[in-house]
């Protein structure tokens, strides 16, 4: 765990496609200050507010994690939320021109491939962390999500579907410095066909492609390319679970265990662990400080990933 925050070495930008809106998307993630967090801005609208990055201002959790501010929203944040944790962010700026996040090609690939380009700088204030004093679970409509005392950060997702592809799938991830690119960041969202169909009816979703989502039909995998990985639906679940955990604001030393769980059930676990301070208790990390990323030449994955340059 490394012991100092750490921010963006400097701005990088990318251009993408609304999940919901089909629309052009322009983002830009810029450096920060120490003990700013995630800030999320909004360029295209007057005075341009900020919403921070926090488990209190989540308005919306039915398609993604949707945060806002006096009615200020930005939606589809799980994703850029995943790569920041993963990769050892905690104060960013991120600037976007419109209400959602563009979706790139429906992982997190695409945002670690700019934050690997962008660099990582140490800053000069100590980090702190929620290490988890005892546990607490959820359970709702036989899905459950929990949290326990453990060493470092630990997730073991299960996902349970009828559907012949996909059935039964569990995955136990454990963070550290290499694991979330290699492992969880390339594993993009999936949908089903009838349900893409009646979104596009309802205006919703008007952006999703075989470009930026795992798609089936009834029996198999639409996409020409198949699976980035036999398990790719659970990595994603796992992809999803880091971006909404990344709202908590610190990172987190315990043990997640979740089963069928979503943005809903998720975002309810956090609050309530964040409501019991018995449950938890707020320190520094005390190992040596690791050496400070810096940018490199990371591949992104395939498709279509946007325009990217870094300024």
């Amino acid at each position: 765990m490394q012991i100092f925050q750490h921010t963006l070495t400097r701005t990088v930008s990318c251009t993408g496609i609304g999940l919901h809106s089909g629309r052009k998307v322009n983002l830009s993630l810029r450096p920060a200050d120490p003990d700013t967090g995630v800030l999320f801005k909004r360029s295209d609208l007057p005075g341009a507010p900020l919403i921070p990055a926090d488990v209190h201002h989540v308005v919306d959790t039915r398609f993604s994690t949707t945060i806002g501010v006096d009615g200020v929203v930005i939606s589809t944040v799980e994703h850029l939320l995943s790569a920041l944790a993963g990769l050892g962010v905690d104060n960013a700026i991120v600037e976007v021109d419109a209400p959602e996040l563009p979706i790139m090609d429906g992982s997190a690939a695409p945002f670690v491939f700019l934050l690997k380009n962008a660099g990582l700088t140490s800053q000069a204030r100590p980090r702190q962390l929620y290490r988890v004093q005892r546990e607490v679970s959820l359970s709702e409509d036989g899905k459950t999500v929990s949290v326990s005392p453990g060493e470092g950060l630990s997730v073991d997702f299960t996902i349970d579907f009828t559907h012949p592809a996909i059935r039964t799938q569990r995955l136990g991830f454990k963070l550290d410095d290499k694991s979330y690119a290699r492992e969880i960041s390339r594993a993009r969202t999936f949908g089903f066909l009838s349900d893409m169909r009646r979104l596009h009816q309802a205006n919703l979703a008007l952006g999703g492609s075989l470009d930026n989502a795992v798609v089936l039909d009834s029996h198999r995998v639409l996409n020409d390319d198949g699976l980035r990985f036999p398990d790719e639906f659970v990595r994603h679940k796992v992809l999803d679970f880091l971006g909404d955990l990344a709202l908590v604001g610190r990172p987190i030393q315990g043990r997640f265990v979740a089963s069928k769980s979503g943005h809903d059930l998720n975002n309810k676990l956090f609050k309530k662990l964040l409501a019991d301070p018995s449950a938890w208790q707020l320190v520094t990390p005390s190992q040596e400080e690791p050496t400070p990323a810096t940018a490199g030449q990371a591949r992104p994955a395939s498709g279509r990933v946007g325009q990217v340059s870094a300024a």
